[in-house]
């Protein structure tokens, strides 16, 4: 099945059933000063998780795009990005546990054929703070799914929220596809060849701040399926970048590069999951490269794909040619199509003002890591202001080489300079001049952004 074919389904599957359809909100998110990017289908709808209510109704779907860079230095295996799409079904305080897993049984069998002897269940093992999810599991077993398929484990991995300190969370059950030959009787979760393909999360309880749970008054559904790894997993690929997702691109880095994805995998998918990304957060029009916020994210991303691309012996400008063939993939997002002007220049922009100094960085840093044990703040706020090297690219080349690098000090080393640019532009407001450059103006940036 196609990615495009199962959106669809998705979506009218649900509609189907009195959901509205919501279209997807934007990457950046609209009124969340917590976050940089909508990470989560749930995001955009917290405040009706918590009670207000919504325009479209109880019953809710949508396919929401997603950005997440908390576990950047994955990619490059079969199954991380940065973008991704979040199918999702939502009860505001109207179906619960019963109805949602039935649908989701429904959905799975009927509409994507997977044979019942190729699922598996988890759910809430139950601890001090919430009982063991013996409901959910119930319903499940009326379903057929048998008892031996059904596994209970910990608030580790069966338990979803609060998003933040406090807020709405509880147990959730996932379901799991068996990818090889024939499926064992039994479900063990830590065989990998189970592969999760949908999350429902049933948000019973609201999370105080002394760290009680109290039941909340309205119950809601969550639930989230990827849509990259469950294309990849009803196509039969254990490898999501061999989707149509992804193929596209990948052939365009082959075809740059003169190499055979086979033999350079991870340096491949890199390049394609971060100008993708890239491609999606230009096309909002509201975020360009640079040192602060989302554009510190989105330079990162940008840099991190003309490293893997130099890596890859690609000598000219690529990342243009790369993102050509993201906008054919995604037809249904009209954002793409009208920022792709926008989308473009500032991908060009941010190469050449890149490739003006990665080889001189590059050589400046082997030699540091040739020299030195750990790099000191001096060194790696050296590679960040000559170079252009975001803290975290200049930490993964040292981690190949392994090198410590003392970050506090690179923060420490930033802060320095950025009290300083402040008492400059202050001496030239004070000499009559109407300009704080753009070098001083930029540097602002948290380290709770650098960890983003």
């Amino acid at each position: 099945m196609k990615a495009k074919d199962l959106r669809k389904k998705f979506l009218d599957f649900f509609a189907s059933k009195q959901h509205a359809i919501l279209p997807s909100s934007s990457v950046i998110p609209e009124n969340d000063p917590t976050v940089l990017f909508t990470t989560a289908g749930m995001q955009p709808l917290v405040p009706f998780l918590m009670g207000k209510k919504h325009p479209k109704g109880e019953r809710l779907v949508d396919a929401q795009k997603c950005i997440r860079t908390n576990d950047i230095e994955e990619v490059g295996d079969e199954v991380h990005h940065t973008f991704f799409e979040m199918l999702g079904n939502w009860s505001l305080g109207d179906y619960f546990k019963k109805e949602a897993i039935a649908w989701s049984y429904e959905f799975l069998t009927k509409e994507l054929d997977i044979p019942p002897e190729k699922l598996a269940i988890s759910v809430f093992k139950g601890d001090k703070d919430a009982p063991k999810d013996e409901e959910a599991a119930s319903y499940w077993k009326e379903l057929g799914i048998p008892e031996e398929r059904v596994a209970y484990l910990p608030k580790s991995e069966n338990w979803w929220g609060p998003a933040g300190q406090t807020g709405p969370c509880g147990p959730d059950t996932e379901m799991f596809y068996w990818t090889g030959e024939k499926a064992p009787k039994k479900f063990d979760p830590e065989d990998s060849r189970w592969v999760e393909i949908w999350n429902d999360v049933f948000m019973q309880y609201n999370k105080k701040e002394d760290g009680s749970f109290e039941e909340l008054s309205q119950q809601n559904v969550d639930t989230g399926m990827g849509l990259e790894r469950v294309t990849a997993v009803l196509q039969g690929k254990e490898d999501d970048y061999e989707t149509e997702l992804f193929s596209p691109i990948i052939k365009t880095i082959g075809k740059l590069s003169g190499k055979k994805y086979k033999d350079n995998k991870k340096a491949m998918r890199v390049i394609a999951d971060h100008l993708k990304a890239a491609v999606f957060i230009l096309a909002e029009q509201k975020v360009a490269p640079s040192n602060v916020d989302q554009g510190y994210v989105l330079r990162r991303l940008i840099r991190r794909a003309i490293r893997y691309g130099r890596q890859l012996g690609i000598a000219d400008m690529f990342t243009t040619q790369v993102a050509e063939p993201i906008f054919p993939i995604y037809t249904e997002y009209d954002e793409l199509k009208k920022g792709k002007e926008f989308i473009l220049t500032e991908l060009k922009k941010e190469e050449e003002r890149f490739t003006q100094t990665l080889q001189r960085g590059l050589n400046v840093l082997a030699k540091m890591l040739k020299e030195k044990k750990e790099l000191s703040g001096k060194d790696t706020f050296l590679l960040f202001q000559s170079y252009g090297f975001p803290i975290e690219m200049t930490e993964e080349l040292a981690k190949e080489k392994k090198v410590k690098v003392d970050k506090k000090a690179f923060e420490k080393a930033y802060e320095d300079h950025q009290n300083l640019s402040r008492k400059g532009a202050e001496q030239k407001f004070k000499g009559g001049l109407a300009d704080a450059s753009e070098q001083t103006t930029k540097l602002h940036t948290a380290t709770h952004l650098l960890n983003q």
